[in-house]
């Protein structure tokens, strides 16, 4: 996982970042942006226009999220590599916060394609909308392939040819 974190930047760069794969990427790095406590009190459900929703359970959780937000943003942000995030609104939603907290309903399974990168399946399971979720696979193992192969051809031009 970590290094698909540390290569998400590359990721959403090389993509352009249009807003569902932001979206994505935001969703997908939430618990690691704010921690393993943090993220199983509050989830995101939607970036739009760079501000992301997130859900909480109470009043009391939703206060302490308004008080930490630019926190979160830095955070968040720090791990995107770049302001995708300029606000986020909390809304208390116990309900889907919930629904959200339990195993992944097979719609949200991803089908495992020994193409993709562990790291890359792992994260997209925790992505709820199943288009939001085959846009952010499908950036991030295009970014991937386009760096590999860049990497083979700069590893072939600097092959020394044999000469005898």
């Amino acid at each position: 996982m970590d290094n698909f974190i540390r290569a998400l930047p590359a990721i959403l760069k090389a993509s352009g970042a249009p807003e569902e794969v932001a979206e994505a990427a935001c969703v997908a790095m939430w618990k690691h942006a704010v921690g393993e406590g943090l993220s199983s009190q509050a989830f995101p459900i939607q970036l739009r226009d760079r501000k992301l929703v997130v859900l909480v359970d109470d009043n009391l959780w939703k206060k302490e999220l308004e008080q930490m937000r630019g926190q979160l943003i830095y955070r968040l942000n720090s791990v995107l590599g770049q302001g995708m995030v300029t606000s986020i609104e909390v809304r208390v939603d116990p309900k889907t916060l919930a629904a959200s907290r339990g195993a992944a309903p097979e719609s949200r399974k991803v089908p495992v394609d020994y193409a993709v990168p562990a790291e890359l399946v792992g994260a997209a399971a925790g992505i709820e909308d199943a288009g939001l979720r085959r846009a952010f696979l499908g950036a991030a193992t295009s970014c991937i392939r386009r760096v590999e192969a860049s990497k083979r051809e700069a590893g072939a031009a600097t092959e020394v040819p044999n000469l005898i």
